[in-house]
């Protein structure tokens, strides 16, 4: 669009640089805090997924004993019924943090079972649990950075065009019209002596 010339529009182009510079900081201080917030998803993700790894390896040890008939019942013991998070908001995104996690009721004999029944559905819950953690803070890495490049989107409109155009706008607003006041003090200077000729030609 077009900038006008005008005293007007170099007014309204003012106020606007001066509510692009004022708001800039608030943009950059949310992109700092989102890119904070990512880098601690992925050391976060990096942290759980060792320990869930190390879980695996342990319940691994004894998956010989998930080919015995009885083992139905560690399938049916470790089925999630829901998994419990809390949302916080962070830089204007709601972002979910893990709570606990729910499994499908299950009955079973204790003293029906083998022994290692009850010890392997606590490991393979656990090992369940581990893994819901870690899908948690993958979606919260998600929403994270794409509100991350949403905002930097910004930062770098406000940064690399509104700024700078608005500041080359109110630079070619005062320069017409600072060649205009020129001009009239030119055009007065010139009327003045044409005044005074006519003065001079007339008083002779």
């Amino acid at each position: 669009m077009q900038v006008k010339l005008t005293k007007n529009e170099l007014r309204d182009q003012q106020y606007k640089l001066n509510q692009l510079e004022k708001y800039l900081p608030t943009l950059q201080l949310k992109k700092a805090m989102l890119q904070t917030e990512v880098n601690s998803a992925h050391a976060e993700i990096e942290k759980l997924t060792q320990a869930y790894m190390e879980q695996k390896k342990f319940c691994e040890s004894f998956q010989s004993l998930l080919t015995d008939p009885e083992a139905i019942t560690l399938y049916e013991g470790t089925q999630v019924k829901e998994v419990e998070k809390r949302y916080e908001n962070i830089a204007g995104a709601d972002i979910p943090h893990f709570e606990k996690i729910h499994f499908k009721p299950t009955e079973y004999s204790l003293f029906d079972s083998p022994l290692w029944i009850d010890s392997g559905m606590e490991k393979l819950k656990e090992l369940v649990s581990a893994k819901a953690q870690i899908t948690v803070v993958e979606e919260k890495k998600t929403i994270l950075e794409k509100e991350l490049r949403e905002v930097s989107i910004r930062v770098n409109l406000f940064e690399k065009i509104l700024i700078p155009r608005t500041k080359g706008d109110i630079k070619k607003i005062k320069v017409f019209l600072g060649d205009q006041e020129l001009a009239s003090v030119s055009q007065a200077k010139v009327a003045k002596k044409k005044i005074l000729k006519r003065r001079e030609v007339t008083a002779a």
